[in-house]
């Protein structure tokens, strides 16, 4: 997911894509507890996915401050 992908999305698909980025991370971290991950490189991808959702939900609500 890049950036200008997360920007064109609204805030109520922020919030849901937000919430399965959680999810399937919650899943990866099971999964590799339980020895069953073979891709271990998703996670820094999900990580950093979360990351630019975040950063863009908070640069939205600043603008909403500011305006």
């Amino acid at each position: 997911m890049e950036m200008q992908d997360v920007r064109a999305m609204t805030d109520d698909q922020l919030q849901d894509n937000l919430l399965k980025l959680k999810k399937e991370q919650f899943n990866l971290r099971f999964q590799q507890a339980t020895g069953q991950l073979e891709n271990t490189a998703r996670f820094s991808k999900v990580r950093k996915d979360i990351a630019r959702l975040k950063t863009d939900m908070r640069r939205r609500q600043i603008e909403k401050q500011g305006s």
